[in-house]
């Protein structure tokens, strides 16, 4: 599944299915073909999922001060992390909370 959200106060977001539900996962939210986020939620999510975007940023940074102190060898980058996942829709929560606009999928 492909999810596109939209709201009048910012262009489509486009996001892959697995991806979609992990983000709604984040905000406490079961994976549903259609939904809403109204915009009295959207502070709340933003905390939520920048919150995940901090304890994943610490927890790399946590791996890579103990591989420097054990002289092993520094983790791989592990792809696109959750900050480039992510930023699109906080950035698009904070327009529509701006303008008092709802964020809608599969309608």
């Amino acid at each position: 599944m492909i999810y596109k959200f939209k709201s009048k106060a910012a262009g489509d977001l486009i996001m892959l299915g697995p991806n979609g539900d992990a983000m709604l996962r984040l905000l406490g939210r079961e994976p549903a073909a259609k939904g809403i986020f109204e915009p009295a939620a959207m502070p709340e999510a933003i905390v939520a999922l920048q919150a995940a975007i901090d304890a994943e940023e610490a927890a790399r940074a946590e791996a890579e001060r103990e591989a420097l102190a054990t002289g092993g060898e520094r983790p791989a980058a592990q792809g696109i992390s959750l900050r480039q996942r992510l930023w699109p829709m906080v950035e698009m929560m904070r327009r529509a909370q701006a303008h008092g606009e709802p964020i809608v999928w599969g309608v």
